[in-house]
């Protein structure tokens, strides 16, 4: 039985919508994390006294723990209480922050984003679990696409709103306010959610999991394919909006740093509408691979004359950010698919396995980009502070359209088995 001290039913309908909105604060307040390097790329290589690698390494240790995380996030979600693990992770990504906000050490700053990669691990694997639990299986790819809705307004809200008020308060004490409202998010997220409509939770314990079934979602091919689509999908998301591309539009466009922040944020609004769009949308044509294919080809299409196309007006350069954020949202059907082909105890494990991907695909390609920048970077230096001319964007940022083309190629192997029925 709920606690008589909550103000909803677990077996009402208000319930499970509070349930999935601290999920997507969770969501929300993990891409405020993720994001805000990219707006303060010159405070952080003044202050710890960076090159553009040095800068790629300390955005990046943030995907190097979420991804060694991520390996455990799902079964650990299949077998103890979602609730009280990601309060845990919540209060985790608000200590993290606190600490980077205040420290002067490189070391302690790279360990900070640690500290938030590891909590951030637990966002969206909590958020598909609990969706699984508290709604009905025709409702999830449309709640599962609400994940990436929630997801983007916090890295909307980490481009040019942050950008203000980091600019009004200073970098430091936004961030500081930043865990600050996250132990606030911690202490809800503990006292309310619940696992499932019969199950209070009041302990740790949950579902034991067979390692047969474990075994075989691992070699089931289709999962292998899924989850390498997923990263491929999402880097030139995580990666142009969370970091380098608010840089090369300054430099590619004459921008200042808010104008740039604002278009990045056309691109995280298309992704937020997209998802659950085309998730409604491939329910409707019940055919969900050839909805991620087309939309991947349109986003890569968009993405490339975003890149090389600089003579476009600003107004055509927010609408193509905006249509190839809208065409990614097609990534989270592979969360569909995934949780379709395998057994609903394993609902955790396959998201987490599927999502490990993009960790390990962003925490290469972000340093990954600032050493190529570094390679072909032509010494220019203002107040310390590396600049990086258009042609080495160029070279640099073509990764991201490849990601795409290969993310196309692997859906042609995929098997919808909503397309079947």
């Amino acid at each position: 039985m709920m606690s008589k001290t909550l103000p909803f039913k677990s077996n009402g309908t208000l319930y499970p919508l509070l349930v999935i909105s601290l999920c997507a604060s969770f969501l929300f307040y993990k891409y405020v994390l993720q994001i805000y390097p990219s707006i303060i790329t010159e405070q952080l290589m003044h202050d710890f006294q960076l090159t553009g690698a040095g800068l790629g390494n300390l955005a990046a240790t943030f995907y190097y723990a979420y991804m060694i995380t991520q390996l455990f996030v799902g079964i650990i979600l299949d077998k103890y209480s979602a609730r009280w693990l990601t309060a845990l992770a919540i209060f985790n990504c608000a200590l993290g922050v606190i600490l980077f906000s205040h420290t002067d050490s490189l070391l302690i700053a790279q360990l900070s984003r640690g500290l938030m990669g590891i909590g951030v691990a637990f966002a969206t694997v909590a958020y598909m679990k609990l969706a699984a639990a508290w709604f009905a299986p025709k409702r999830y790819a449309f709640i599962g696409g609400l994940l990436a809705s929630a997801a983007m307004a916090g890295a909307v809200f980490g481009q040019a709103p942050l950008s203000f008020f980091i600019n009004l308060l200073g970098w430091r004490n936004c961030l500081a306010i930043t865990g600050l409202v996250g132990l606030g998010l911690a202490f809800l997220f503990a006292g309310i959610v619940r696992d499932t409509p019969d199950q209070p939770s009041q302990s740790i314990a949950h579902t034991p999991l067979a390692l047969n079934d474990f075994l075989a979602l691992l070699k089931n091919p289709q999962n292998w394919l899924l989850t390498f689509y997923s990263g491929l999908a999402f880097s030139p998301i995580a990666v142009f909006g969370g970091l380098w591309g608010n840089p090369f539009l300054q430099e590619a466009y004459q921008l200042n740093n808010t104008q740039a922040a604002t278009l990045l944020s056309c691109m995280f609004i298309g992704l937020g509408i997209g998802s659950p769009v085309l998730g409604v949308l491939s329910d409707r044509l019940k055919d969900r691979r050839n909805v991620m294919l087309i939309s991947t080809i349109i986003a890569c299409i968009a993405l490339l004359i975003v890149l090389y196309g600089h003579a476009i007006p600003v107004w055509l350069l927010s609408l193509l950010l905006f249509v190839a954020g809208f065409n990614l949202g097609s990534f989270m059907l592979a969360f569909s698919i995934g949780k379709d082909i395998n057994k609903p105890a394993l609902t955790a494990t396959v998201i987490a396995m599927i999502n490990t991907s993009d960790a390990f695909l962003d925490s290469v390609t972000e340093p990954g980009i600032g050493k190529l920048l570094d390679l072909f970077w032509d010494g220019k230096i203002i107040d310390g502070v590396h600049y990086f001319s258009l042609s080495s964007y160029h070279i640099a940022l073509s990764v991201l359209p490849l990601y795409l083309v290969l993310a196309a190629l692997l859906l042609v192997k995929v098997k919808d088995n909503l397309a079947s029925d």
